[in-house]
C-alpha cells in the first residue's frame, strides 16, 4: 500500500501545490509579497497531500489498510 500511496502523493501533491500557487497569485494581499509566499504555499500543498494520499490509497485497496489480503 505504501507504493500506491507514493504514486497518489506525486499526483495529488502536484495538484494541490498548483492550486495553492494560483491562490497566492489571485489574492491581492498574498500576491503583494508573492516571492516569499509562493514557496510556503507550494510546501503546504505538498504536505497536505501526504495524509490525503494515504486516505486515497486505503480507498483504492478497498479500505483494508496495509495488512495482507485474506482469500
Amino acid at each position: 500500500m505504501f507504493k500506491v500511496s507514493i504514486l497518489v502523493w506525486i499526483m495529488l501533491g502536484t495538484t494541490l501545490a498548483g492550486i495553492s500557487l494560483i491562490v497566492v497569485l489571485m489574492v491581492p494581499s498574498f500576491a503583494a509579497d508573492a516571492i516569499r509566499n509562493i514557496p510556503y504555499a507550494v510546501a503546504v500543498g505538498f504536505a497536505l497531500a501526504m495524509p490525503l494520499s494515504y486516505f486515497v490509497a486505503t480507498q483504492i485497496r478497498g479500505g483494508q489498510g496495509g495488512g495482507a489480503r485474506k482469500a
